[in-house]
């Protein structure tokens, strides 16, 4: 298992208050406290040295058991930064180009129908006027969906097919490619953002080219040499699994999804039946920091390199059509952040504006977060990464997100 993460340096050395650390701890004790959260673990770094790093009550409060270093957590869609990071890799070796059809890995995308108008039980379709490339399936701009979104015809389609928190039994990875091939497209490719599961066909795009498995590529070329150890597709030992949680919208607090029909989602990453690379991977606080720590760190840390740093440069600049953002750019996402001011890069968001983002940041922070409340971020420009790791459903549940931003930055005084 990783090693425990603890705090390295003095925080005043590195530009932090002491004091205004601890308002962090002081407000998410608070959402504890009063039950809308039932455990958290959050870690800050600069300069690659943590300078904060705290847990607070239970990872199954049902069992009575805290959370510790090592609880591993649900990061569902903190998995797209990593399997971007593995295509990458693939596309520095000259194995495709960013602009390549996707169809000649994946041959059922040969010829995508896009959604015109009608409803989704009479759609009219056109033909796509462009393939699907392998830039768009990093962009969320590929034209794919979810079946969670509930704001399209297309995502009706895709509930329909049995695609909406899970997968139909029986399908694998390759099975679930397939049928999204069958589905239309909600747009023309490139020409808008919408997040979908571009990432997982991102995933069985790595799995052809390399001739691996998503879980055994992954492995090989970024887990393991990052030292990754407990983050996976799969959970052996239950009880370090943090419990997953929905908002109860009665009372706010916190509720076993068990208990609210939600098991068969709880219980996928002891039973996996596909390898979702845009959000089947499980991982620990300790895990997830060597990641980021990775990523700022233009490529590398501690003498392991994964990417070039022009990559990584690359992959955080923002690739939206006409250099918009998501506010302007894209489709209805939960309301769990602004996205004034943010743009998209190589599966992370990337800041472009804190004026219009209204959220202290820097130009050129990459971010995302998870479908259980889960995020990160990395700032090359103030040299900080931060996470907060908990598991709630869903992600628009609280305003973490903000929330950590706003505590973190005003800790910052040099």
């Amino acid at each position: 298992m990783s090693s425990p993460l603890k705090v390295e340096t003095d925080s005043e050395e590195l530009g932090f208050d002491p004091a205004r650390l601890t308002r962090i701890d002081d407000h998410f004790a608070r959402y504890v406290d009063d039950g809308r959260l039932a455990g958290w673990h959050i870690v800050v770094a600069r300069d690659g040295k943590v300078v904060h790093s705290s847990t607070a009550g239970q990872r199954d409060v049902e069992a009575g058991l805290p959370v510790t270093d090592d609880t591993r957590w649900r990061i569902y869609s903190m998995s797209k930064p990593i399997t971007s990071v593995a295509a990458l890799m693939l596309w520095e070796r000259g194995a495709f180009e960013l602009t390549d059809p996707i169809s000649r890995w994946l041959p059922e995308f040969a010829e995508p129908k896009v959604y015109v108008k009608g409803s989704s039980g009479k759609p009219l379709l056109e033909a796509a006027t462009e393939p699907i490339r392998v830039w768009h399936l990093l962009t969320h701009t590929a034209g794919l969906t979810y079946g969670f979104h509930h704001a399209h015809p297309v995502d009706e389609l895709y509930r329909a097919a049995g695609f909406e928190w899970s997968v139909p039994a029986g399908l694998d990875l390759a099975g679930c490619v397939e049928a999204w091939a069958r589905m239309p497209l909600v747009f023309q490719p490139g020409s808008e953002w919408n997040y979908s599961h571009a990432t997982d066909v991102l995933g069985r795009l790595i799995e052809v080219v390399s001739g691996q498995a998503l879980d055994a590529f992954l492995d090989e070329h970024v887990l393991g040499p990052l030292g990754m150890t407990a983050t996976g597709f799969v959970v052996d030992d239950p009880d370090q699994l943090a419990a997953l949680y929905v908002q109860n919208p009665a009372t706010g607090r916190a509720l076993l999804a068990e208990t609210a029909g939600m098991g068969a989602m709880a219980r996928e990453v002891l039973e996996p039946t596909w390898l979702g690379g845009g959000g089947g991977l499980v991982s620990t606080a300790a895990d997830y920091h060597r990641f980021t720590q990775m990523l700022l760190g233009r490529g590398e840390v501690d003498g392991v390199r994964l990417l070039g740093s022009r990559t990584v440069d690359y992959m955080g600049r923002n690739h939206l059509p006409g250099g918009l953002d998501l506010e302007q750019v894209g489709r209805p996402l939960f309301a769990e952040m602004p996205f004034d001011g943010v743009g998209f890069g190589l599966g992370v968001a990337v800041v472009t504006d804190p004026v219009r983002y209204r959220t202290p940041a820097s130009v050129g922070e990459m971010s995302w977060g998870g479908a259980a409340s889960t995020a990160f971020w990395v700032d090359p420009a103030e040299r900080i990464t931060a996470m907060f790791m908990t598991q709630l459903l869903p992600s628009s549940a609280h305003p973490i997100r903000t929330q950590l931003r706003g505590l973190v930055y005003q800790a910052l005084v040099d």
